[in-house]
């Protein structure tokens, strides 16, 4: 196998100096995610520097570094480490030949990066790479590239945003030939002056980095689908929309939930698309409408995309269901504990709605960085908590307590201090034939609900 970098290339990308020949084939900054044959990146950061961790990175079978002070192991040198990994990625980006997607949106990015490489993939096994976990950030993304193999045939790359201009300098290391926007949503709104037309300026700023003839890819059943084209005009030759009103260039003509999934059937512009889909939920057949949009205009195979999509399965975090054993029998968790804000907040409480289950149980945490509407945007979902039918609302800690009061009288809640007091809570409640969805900003720590109630089996 030809390796990833050998140190002479490390050393010519970054302008280090080798301390000696050597090869590797992984890219990590993470000690503890070091294999065998990995370079190590040894960040410095504003808490902790990675050049105390060198030792564990060789000792787990790293094949080389990158370092700002010399070590005693194979490495290249480097004035500042994080530049480095930037100047990595670069070069990898300017040495594949691989078609590009750029994924970014408020809501169902990291899905929809993992199911569009999936359906890449299905007729490109093997050479079809993409972000891992949600690596998007100024240190995930040049990461992202640093790692893709030599002879990849198609690249995926997430792309995240906190405050306007991040998404510039992410997309220009990327330099997509497509450029895809799932949805815009208030999620960070507390960083955006203007709101959430701020969030679309600057989710469309990935139209930026497009490659000369690249396609930008835009949800037209936005209210923002104007201004987002406005962006994509002066950076893209084609701008395809996505959705399901009249007028989509990649339009959803019908979709009929099944038990466990939807079959849809979308227009493309010199065709038809059906298939199942293997998740539920509106949202998700959005998702795969983005999906269908961006195989199109990165030239894949479509009839492989149907068929990677009908076997996609949730991620941890991000929709999967998952059986617990329940005195006899079991009980599904729809396990959304990654991320929440107030659109994706309706989706899935829409899929437990339409879940079907004995008794529904809905587990919600705040969602985070909403600014000075929080309070309204959380009292604001309770319509969607009454219709999905949940008996029992559970709320879990500090910033829900609007939600609390607005479904006061209308439905069996219980607000609980912590995750500790949910968790006790539910182990008494949950009984077989019970869906329950749990749903929460990351920082609310939803996700160790999850893990206890698997058993701690991740």
């Amino acid at each position: 196998m030809t390796a990833l970098w050998t140190s002479s290339e490390i050393a010519a990308a970054t302008g280090g100096i080798s301390s000696g020949d050597f090869e590797v084939n992984g890219v990590a900054f993470d000690s503890r995610e070091v294999g065998q044959g990995d370079l190590f990146i040894a960040l410095t950061g504003e808490t902790t520097d990675g050049h105390r961790f060198i030792d564990q990175a060789f000792a787990q079978g790293a094949g080389g570094a990158i370092v700002s002070t010399p070590a005693a192991y194979p490495h290249v040198l480097v004035r500042d480490t994080a530049a480095a990994l930037d100047a990595l990625g670069i070069a990898a980006r300017k040495r594949t030949k691989a078609k590009i997607a750029g994924v970014t949106g408020s809501v169902g990015k990291t899905g929809t990066k993992e199911a569009l490489a999936a359906a890449l993939a299905r007729a490109n096994r093997g050479s079809v790479h993409r972000s891992v976990k949600s690596y998007n950030n100024h240190t995930g993304v040049p990461l992202s590239l640093a790692r893709t193999q030599r002879d990849t045939a198609f690249g995926v790359y997430e792309m995240g945003m906190n405050h306007a201009g991040e998404l510039a300098t992410l997309t220009k290391l990327v330099r997509p030939h497509v450029a895809l926007i799932t949805a815009i949503a208030p999620a960070h709104i507390e960083f955006f002056a203007n709101g959430i037309d701020g969030i679309a300026d600057a989710k469309g700023e990935i139209f930026e980095g497009l490659e000369s003839g690249g396609t930008a890819i835009v949800p037209f059943d936005s209210p923002h689908c104007a201004r987002l084209i406005r962006h994509a005009k002066s950076h893209a030759e084609t701008i395809l929309t996505f959705g399901r009103g009249e007028g989509a260039d990649v339009r959803i003509l019908d979709e009929i939930p099944t038990a466990d999934g939807t079959i849809v059937s979308i227009a493309i512009p010199d065709g038809e698309v059906s298939f199942t889909l293997g998740l539920p939920g509106a949202h998700w057949v959005s998702n795969a409408a983005a999906v269908i949009a961006a195989v199109y205009a990165l030239g894949g195979d479509l009839a492989a995309a149907g068929i990677a999509l009908a076997d996609f399965e949730g991620l941890p975090g991000r929709g999967a269901h998952v059986r617990i054993a329940r005195d006899g029998g079991h009980a599904v968790l729809i396990d959304e504990s990654y991320n929440a804000n107030p659109t994706s907040m309706a989706a899935t409480l829409a899929v437990l709605r339409d879940t079907p289950a004995e008794r529904r149980i809905a587990v919600l945490g705040a969602m985070r960085e909403l600014g000075a509407d929080s309070d309204a945007l959380h009292a604001g979902i309770a319509d969607d908590v009454i219709a999905s039918g949940a008996a029992i609302v559970l709320l879990v800690g500090s910033g829900i307590e609007p939600l609390a009061k607005a479904l006061e009288g209308q439905c069996d809640v219980r607000h609980v201090p912590d995750v500790a007091a949910a968790l006790e809570l539910l182990e008494e409640a949950i009984r077989p034939g019970d869906t329950i969805l749990i749903k929460g900003s990351n920082a609310i720590g939803l996700g160790q609900i999850v893990l206890a109630l698997k058993g701690g089996q991740n």
